[in-house]
């Protein structure tokens, strides 16, 4: 577990960048996350009147708070908040959103995800925005976008996985369909938010304009349907469900050990071969039903009870050390715990220790990026509700700086 207590370092490849961050639940703030541990000072508006965030409430788990309770830092609200400072502002208040107006005036980025036209009786919408401060990138994210005939719908992770069709993908051939263990289409969507503002800044920086991002979670759920989309763009075949098996490569799947589960990722027909020497099935190599990868496809059905039941009686150890000496592609099904305690996670700092003050550090995810120059730096812990009111009020007295 890396100690990510000290901020000290080289700077981050985002710092002096402000971000306004009218954002909660996931997508927006998975995004303005990346965006802190890249180096950004992001200021989190929060409402005192629900509470913050509606993540905070999303528990237990809960951090403790140092006095044998329980913190407002639900686990749901740590994943996607660290690095932030939490000001409680109320939009419906007069002097709360002169605060917020002042913040927005002195910001690089906004990006918020209330539903369409719900920032404008705020006067905190893009338009509004965008013509007082015309170098201002201005991020939406929506269930459906700002514009199309589902734009006043209401979006949520799971329905997004529904509407876009990811749902009908995850499962067994024979079971329901099955949403992504996490709340994918959220992640992504603030993925694809990250990657949008960081070309609004490069195309400000070049030329003075900002503009307005306009993403819902549809659409990037959609997008990221990469293959199986695509297959049925090319095909006109419906793609079906295949539990963990793979649209186009066979053996790509999960197989039962007499001790676990074990994943083979057949990515040729040499590495098949090799695969067939292990299992002491030479012949099943050299059966036209399965020498090719195309030819593999068509008898799926016969092929995978043969390499099941060769498996099975092994263990996993046998069957990685066997496979990864012969270069094929295998490895294990790690629980989450196993997966954070590996060694390569140890190696790698996916997991941190955020330091808080008069509280116990608490543990989160850390940030997969390994910048050589301007590395990441995630070191302040997710902010309690409010912590940062009366810093962003000194820091709005301060004169601004010149760039």
């Amino acid at each position: 577990m890396t100690d990510a207590s000290d901020p000290l370092g080289a700077p981050g490849a985002l710092d002096g960048l402000v971000v306004l961050d009218l954002s909660r639940i996931l997508a927006g703030p998975t995004c303005t996350q990346l965006l802190a541990d890249l180096g950004a000072t992001v200021w989190k508006i929060e409402n005192p009147g629900t509470g913050g965030d509606d993540t905070r409430a999303w528990g237990p788990p809960y951090a403790p708070d140092g006095a044998g309770g329980d913190s407002d830092l639900s686990a749901y609200f740590m994943a996607a908040n660290r690095g932030k400072r939490s000001v409680a502002a109320d939009l419906a208040d007069p002097a709360d959103r002169a605060l917020v107006e002042r913040l927005a005036a002195r910001a690089d980025v906004v990006i918020e995800n209330f539903k369409p036209g719900g920032l404008v009786r705020h006067g905190l919408d893009h338009d509004t925005l965008l013509a007082r401060h015309p170098g201002l990138v201005y991020c939406s994210i929506s269930g459906f976008g700002q514009t199309g005939p589902n734009r006043d719908k209401p979006g949520y992770d799971l329905m997004a996985q529904g509407y876009g069709g990811i749902m009908s993908l995850t499962g067994t051939p024979d079971g329901p369909p099955m949403k992504v263990g996490v709340g994918i289409a959220d992640v992504m969507c603030g993925m694809y938010a990250t990657i949008g503002i960081l070309a609004a800044l490069r195309h400000r920086d070049a030329t003075g304009q900002g503009q307005h991002i306009d993403l819902a979670l549809v659409d990037s759920q959609m997008a990221w349907l990469i293959n199986e989309g695509t297959n049925y763009l090319a095909s006109g075949i419906p793609p079906q469900r295949r539990g963990n098996g793979h649209p186009n490569i066979v053996p790509y799947d999960v197989f039962a050990c007499a001790d676990g589960h074990v994943i083979v990722a057949v990515g040729n027909d040499a590495q098949f071969a090799r695969f067939c020497d292990f299992l002491g099935l030479p012949a099943l190599a050299e059966d036209q039903r399965f020498a090719t990868n195309p030819a593999r496809l068509t008898h799926r059905g016969a092929l995978i009870p043969a390499i099941a039941a060769a498996l099975e009686a092994r263990t996993m150890a046998e069957v990685i050390a066997g496979l990864e000496s012969r270069r094929v592609p295998v490895g294990p099904v790690h629980t989450v715990p196993q997966a954070l305690a590996s060694d390569q996670a140890e190696a790698r700092g996916a997991v941190l220790s955020l330091p808080r003050d008069g509280a116990p550090p608490v543990r989160v995810l850390g940030n997969p990026l390994k910048l050589s120059g301007t590395p990441v730096r995630a070191h302040r812990a997710p902010p309690a509700f409010g912590e940062g009111t009366q810093a962003l009020h000194d820091w709005l007295d301060q004169p601004k700086k010149a760039p």
